[in-house]
């Protein structure tokens, strides 16, 4: 189990990027078809003024169940070790174990 304050901050940097994001999306819009040189550094300013977790590069992907982050499988969001545990007691839909 990760230490609870690693996935509290995990919860912090989800709930950044989720409020953030719309003003993100249309700052950098803004940035990309800004001609003028000046003005678009005065709109990198502004964007770097933005809280920096509220970037999704910062997020990373944990288990839902027990905050482990390596070995998480995107589409379950579980690490590992839980994804086998629940396919074998069949939790999962659709998921079984391999044999050939």
């Amino acid at each position: 189990m990760s230490k609870k304050a690693l996935i509290e901050r995990q919860r912090k940097r989800e709930f950044l990027v989720h409020k953030y994001s719309i003003k993100r999306q249309k700052m950098h819009h803004i940035i990309k078809k800004e001609t003028s040189l000046p003005k678009k550094f005065q709109w990198q300013q502004k964007w770097q003024k933005l809280p920096r977790d509220s970037s999704t590069v910062r997020l990373h992907n944990r288990c839902r169940l027990s905050g482990r982050p390596k070995g998480v499988f995107r589409d379950f969001q579980l690490s590992r070790h839980f994804l086998r545990e629940m396919a074998l007691l069949g939790f999962l839909p659709g998921v079984h174990k391999a044999s050939w």
